[in-house]
Parts: C-alpha cells; sequence; structure tokens
C-alpha cells in the first residue's frame, strides 16, 4: 500500500511551529514524489501558509486557500521546493535536474491528458496506468489540483481512492481538491453531486468542503445556493470559521438579506477577518439596490481604510450606483481615483460613465470617453450611441452628433435604428436646419423605419421655428394618416409653434389642435379670442390638467402661459401659475431661510419664469407694505444649463435682459453659475420706488426668441 502523508491535516493548519525548519535526504536516497512535494518544504513557508488559512481564501489571489487540504493550494508552487543535495556531490547538478523537473514534467502530462481525454474509467484508467501499482498521495494531490475537467475529475478521484485506500483526513483532501475542479469549470450542480457521493462513501465534509462549494455558488452567480450551503454547516458537525463567514458575506449581500450581510460585515472589521474587493464589491452593489448611494460610498472608503485595494469591478460597481443616483460629479471624481490607483478601465467603466454624463449632459465628459474608447478600438452598442445621440439633441451639439451617427454607420457592429435616426432629426430641428432633416427623414423611411410620434414632432418644431405653418399642418395630416394619436407632447408643440406664428395665421394651428384634444382647443379659443373670464377658462383648464397624466402636466402648464405672454395675457398668465401652484405642478418655487428668500427657475419655461419672477417681485413689494423685515439678500436662481428647446440665449440670458428692462438691481453672481442676488438695502430702494411708478399687471415681456417646447421624449 502507498504511503500516506507524513504530516496531517491539523499539523499542517496549527502546529506550524513545532515543524522543522527543513528535512534532508541524502544523494543517495530512492527519490519519491511525496518527498519532492513536502520534504523540504522550509519552516518560513508554512508559517505563511498557517496565517493565511486563519482568513479569508482570497488573501492571496482569488479563490486560493491554504495548503494540502485546502484545495486551492498552487501545487505547481510547491513542486518547485527542491530536494536537498549535497553541494559537494560532482553530481549535484544533474541530481536535482534529473529529480525535479522530469518528474513534474511527466505528472503535468498526464494531467492535461486526463482533462482533454474522453470522460469514462476506462480512458483515465489507461492513462494513469503509467504510475504503476505504488500510487502516492502526493501524486494524487498533484493530479487532482491540475484537473478542470470537472467530468472528467471524478473518474480521477476514484481511480486514485481505489489505488490508494486512504482514510480519514487524506480522504476529505482528495474530495475537497477535486471540488476545486468543478469550481475552475462553473459547474456546481456537478459539484453538488460529488458532495452527494462524498457523503455515500462515508467521508465527513469540514469547513474547506464547505468553503469551496460556498465560494463555486458565488463563482456561478447562484448567491442563494451559496447561503443554502452555509446554512447547511451546523447539520453536518462543523463551526463556521473567518474564511467561510467571509465568503458566505458577499452571498448574503446578492441575495439583498441586508440585516445578515452587515452583521457578519461588522463582525468581520471586529474580528479583523480578510475580505476581498469582490465582497466589498457585493456589499456596494446592495446599498446601490437599495437606493443608499452614500452607505455605498462608505463602504468603499473603509475598504481602501482596510487596505483592500478596488478592483475594477469594485469600480464599475461604484460607478453603476451613481449612474442610478444621477451624480455625474462623484462619478468623475471616482474615475480619476480609479485612473491615478492604477486600475484599468474595462468597457464596462466606460459605458457606465457615458450613461452618466449623457444622462446629466455633461457633453465634454461623454464626448471624452466616447473618444476613449475608439482609442482603445472598443465597439459601441446601439444603446451607447443612442444615448450620445439623445444627449447631443439636449445640448444642440450639431456636429458631434453628425459625427457620431457617421460613426455608427461605419461601425461594422452595429447600424442606426429609429431611435438614431430621430435623436439626430431633433438635433437638425431644434436648430431650424429643414433640408438636412427633411434629408434625414428621407434616409429613414429608406433604411425601412417609419416616422415616429417623436420625428414628427420635432418635425413640427423644425418647420415652426422656420415659420413654414403650412407644413406644420402637412405634418398634422401625415400624423393622421400613419394612424398615430397626438399626445400631449405632440400638442405641447403645436403650442409652441403659436407662439412663434404670425397672428393671421394662428387658425391653422388651431383647428390641428382641436382636432387633436377638443377640451385644450377650447381652452385655446378662450385665449386667442380674448373672451370675456366667465369662469369657465379656469374651470376648463382645471378639468383638463385633472385628465392628464402627471409627466406632461408642467410641460402642458409652461406651454399656455408662454402663449399667454406672447398673446399679451399677463392675468390669464398669472392664473394659470396659481393653478399650477395650487394643483401641485409646481415645488418649491420659493425657498426662504432667515439669510435669504429666493426664487428657483431654472425647470421653468421662459414665459412661466418670467411670469413667476414677476408675481415674486409683486409679493416682495407687498411683504415690504405690510411691514415684514426683509433678509440679508435675495436671490434668484435660473441654472447655468443652455438648452435649445428653452432658448437660443438661455434662461439665465433671458432673465437677465428682463431684470435690466425693469431696473432691477440684481447681478450675477460671481461665484455661482445661474444665480441673481441683491442685496436688502439695495433692494429696498429699488422695491419702494417701484411701488410708485409700477404695476405687476404692468408684464409686457413677450417670447420671441425665448420659446419653449417644454417636452423631451424619453
Amino acid at each position: 500500500m502507498a504511503s500516506h502523508f507524513c504530516i496531517s491535516h491539523s499539523f499542517l493548519f496549527h502546529n506550524h511551529q513545532s515543524f522543522p525548519s527543513a528535512f534532508s535526504v541524502s544523494s543517495s536516497s530512492s527519490f519519491s514524489l511525496h518527498n519532492f512535494l513536502f520534504s523540504n518544504v522550509t519552516y518560513e513557508r508554512f508559517t505563511l501558509i498557517s496565517k493565511a488559512s486563519l482568513h479569508h481564501p482570497h488573501a492571496h489571489a482569488p479563490n486560493q486557500d491554504a495548503v494540502s487540504r485546502d484545495p486551492d493550494t498552487n501545487s505547481s508552487s510547491l513542486s518547485k521546493s527542491r530536494v536537498w543535495v549535497n553541494p559537494s556531490n560532482p553530481r549535484a547538478k544533474h541530481i536535482r535536474t534529473k529529480s525535479s523537473s522530469s518528474r513534474y514534467i511527466y505528472l503535468t502530462r498526464l494531467a492535461e491528458s486526463l482533462n482533454s481525454c474522453t470522460p469514462t474509467a476506462q480512458h483515465v484508467s489507461t492513462i494513469l496506468k503509467g504510475l504503476r501499482d505504488n500510487v502516492s498521495e502526493s501524486d494524487a494531490v498533484f493530479i487532482l489540483d491540475k484537473m478542470v475537467n470537472s467530468v472528467t475529475a471524478p473518474f480521477v478521484l476514484r481511480y486514485f481512492l481505489d489505488k490508494i485506500k486512504p482514510y480519514g483526513d487524506t480522504e476529505v483532501i482528495l474530495f475537497n481538491i477535486t471540488l476545486k475542479a468543478f469550481r475552475k469549470s462553473r459547474d456546481f450542480e456537478g459539484a453538488e453531486k460529488l458532495f452527494d457521493e462524498m457523503i455515500q462513501r462515508g467521508v465527513k465534509p469540514d469547513n474547506i468542503t464547505f468553503s469551496t462549494l460556498i465560494n463555486s455558488a458565488r463563482m456561478c452567480s447562484l448567491p442563494n445556493k451559496a447561503v443554502e450551503w452555509f446554512e447547511k454547516l451546523p447539520s453536518f458537525g462543523c463551526e463556521p470559521d473567518a474564511m467561510v463567514y467571509s465568503a458566505v458575506v458577499s452571498a448574503y449581500a446578492q441575495t439583498n438579506n441586508v440585516d445578515m450581510a452587515l452583521s457578519l460585515y461588522d463582525r468581520a472589521k471586529a474580528e479583523r477577518w480578510t475580505l476581498d474587493a469582490s465582497t466589498f464589491s457585493s456589499l456596494i452593489k446592495m446599498h446601490g439596490v437599495l437606493g443608499k448611494y452614500d452607505e455605498g460610498l462608505r463602504i468603499f472608503e473603509e475598504m481602501k481604510a482596510l487596505g483592500v485595494k478596488p478592483s475594477v469591478v469594485t469600480y464599475n460597481t461604484l460607478l453603476g450606483g451613481l449612474f442610478r443616483a444621477r451624480r455625474s460629479w462623484q462619478a468623475k471624481n471616482i474615475y480619476k481615483e480609479m485612473v491615478t490607483d492604477g486600475v484599468l478601465p474595462d468597457f464596462i467603466t466606460y459605458s457606465t460613465l457615458l450613461r452618466i454624463y449623457a444622462a446629466a449632459q455633461y457633453s465634454d465628459g461623454a464626448f471624452g470617453v466616447y473618444e476613449e474608447m475608439k482609442g482603445h478600438g472598443m465597439d459601441l452598442s446601439v444603446d451607447l450611441y443612442n444615448r450620445l445621440l439623445a444627449m447631443c439633441a439636449n445640448v444642440g451639439c450639431i456636429d458631434e452628433a453628425v459625427e457620431i451617427f457617421e460613426d455608427m454607420k461605419s461601425s461594422g457592429t452595429c447600424q442606426p435604428n429609429s431611435l438614431s435616426f430621430s435623436s439626430l432629426i431633433t438635433v437638425f430641428s431644434c436648430n431650424g436646419m429643414v433640408s438636412e432633416a427633411e434629408g434625414l427623414l428621407n434616409e429613414m423611411v429608406q433604411s425601412g423605419f417609419q416616422p415616429t410620434i417623436y420625428v414628427l414632432t420635432s418635425l413640427v418644431q423644425c418647420y415652426g421655428k422656420a415659420k413654414r405653418i403650412d407644413d406644420v399642418v402637412k405634418i398634422f395630416k401625415q400624423l393622421v394618416d400613419l394612424d398615430i394619436v397626438p399626445d400631449v407632447q405632440f400638442c405641447c408643440c403645436l403650442l409652441n409653434v403659436m407662439t412663434q406664428t404670425p397672428k393671421e395665421e394662428l387658425g391653422k394651428i388651431i383647428e390641428c389642435i382641436e382636432k387633436a384634444n377638443t377640451q385644450l382647443g377650447s381652452v385655446i379659443r378662450y385665449l386667442v379670442e380674448e373672451k370675456e373670464d366667465d369662469g369657465n377658462f379656469r374651470k376648463e383648464i382645471s378639468e383638463l390638467l385633472y385628465s392628464i397624466d402627471d409627466k406632461v402636466k408642467k410641460p402642458l402648464c409652461n406651454c399656455l402661459i408662454d402663449l399667454c405672454v406672447r398673446l399679451n395675457e399677463p392675468n390669464r398668465a398669472r392664473d394659470l401659475l396659481d393653478l399650477g401652484l395650487k394643483l401641485e405642478i409646481y415645488k418649491n418655487l420659493q425657498s426662504r431661510s432667515q439669510n435669504q428668500w429666493s426664487l428657483h427657475l431654472k425647470k421653468l419655461s421662459v414665459g412661466a419664469a418670467m411670469t413667476a419672477l414677476n408675481v415674486w417681485i409683486n409679493d416682495l413689494s407687498k411683504a415690504l407694505e405690510s411691514g415684514e423685515d426683509l433678509p440679508p439678500l435675495l436671490g434668484v436662481n435660473t441654472g447655468y444649463g443652455k438648452h435649445k428647446y428653452v432658448s437660443d440665449k438661455g434662461l439665465a440670458s433671458v432673465c437677465e435682459s428682463h431684470l435690466r428692462e425693469l431696473n432691477a438691481p440684481f447681478h450675477e453672481a460671481p461665484d455661482k453659475a445661474g444665480w441673481f442676488l441683491v442685496t436688502k438695502d439695495a433692494a429696498k430702494s429699488w422695491l419702494e420706488y417701484r411701488s410708485s411708478t409700477e404695476s405687476i399687471a404692468d408684464l409686457n415681456f413677450q417670447v420671441s426668441g425665448g420659446s419653449t417646447l417644454a417636452v423631451q421624449y424619453g
């Protein structure tokens, strides 16, 4: 019978202090791989391995555990341990070369043959017959550790079990090492079957068995299975150790069992377990799914403080959470840190960043990422191209949009779809580029895509800017011919066109609106025909707003107020604003603190913003007249973005111009873009002078060159 291991399972892991510093074999000794693999491992090596085994198996490399008993031992590294040979022996060099390299090469080739052979007991036996009957346990450990074919590995295991007749710790070691092959090949179902065979043979599993199964489940993206196997531990008389607990923290996080995941994580910190980067990634993702993005960032900072270097997966997980949280500025900082730390971005990194920047309309960042992806030869998906094109439509980047569209067509990996054409048509339309929009529409139809309501809405906007009202009517008729039902967004676009249409042609647009939405058409008649307000106007507009979806109430209100201002109906504009406030369509327009009162306009159209500004100024006058004390500072926040749907100048410029017309002493804040501020004393002097000469009813601001579509299709 082959000899058994000369050091015990428990000795390897717990009694390394008593292990001799070296073993020696004379040059005349008979050589065996058993001695080669184990007899000359130094005291220092076993000390390091034993300390590592007290922590998580990932402390040294992904999915690696301790030596011998733990199936994650790297046998190739053990094979490089040298047999001690007397250096004075003239044949020393020859003995070393012959004894170590040839045996290592021979066993490695056997393992390679086993990984590629037909998975039958006969084929396995044929390959291993070269070992004859004198098969050592170390031979078996070495070969099984090299197995990556989970279909063949059980036959190899059974062969060795039959030849060696192991018992006790040795038997569980061989099963544990074989389980590693299933983990390598991502065959968790096979691993469970091998475990059943292990039990049927009367082999008692240990912590390493369960640790390997739990990690296999994790690698196969089966966190529920990992938890299931963790919870089986007590029934087999096993007490989870730090290594097992560390492995299962990630599994609980992946199954969103928050209490257990955080409980084990807190214990890991308290008891100084070694957690790997993938465990932290799972915890960060868990918080992201729950919408607790700050908690995810906290875990990330703790990870670095504990000395664990974030991997590309960690950074990608964190960026994914920031994308859902719409925190583009934090994503930018995280990406900078990633590059500084020397972690190479991958496709997921770039695509997530591109989505974040595109959603935030941060064009410089998005175009920068796009160029980096092209520089690395990465192929973009249709979705990524479309996100870039949609961003271009939102911020009005014409040249960039055309370049991206052409890149998409010549990429060889994807072609423009309906949304791609629609986005570029919108780019042309919101810039009044009629011929370009029409040309692209023809190309879209030739490519097999019918124009959508999104495309037709954009064309209406385009023709409206060009004052081509008959073409607007033609588009409306085309929409009807295509059996497309005009929605509220389309009607908002028609209202927007009305703010740019000569009075004598308004009837053409009103007829289209009446056909699209009878209720809205009736409201428009009230405004255009300047009917006396007998109460029906407010009633009809209320019924209209109650009948539509919440997401389109604000765009419709914006457009109606713009039209009122365009028709010089300031009282109706204020009525609509007041109704919007009462129905909570407009929220948080004003804020007050002890030091500052503010008006927030950045989510309003131009007409609605200027109406709100004048109402706010009038409220300030009334507050002053009633003896109310003003705060030290008053401010108007317009935001600083320039949106082609808002105006050619941007809301901040329009607001600044209107404040100048009112002789208001507001000045743009040098350190706060989009903010206009005035001190208490300056505001008080101006309001007192204004109250004696003007009235809020004198609103004469016209929405010329400052109209808004006030709606975007998602």
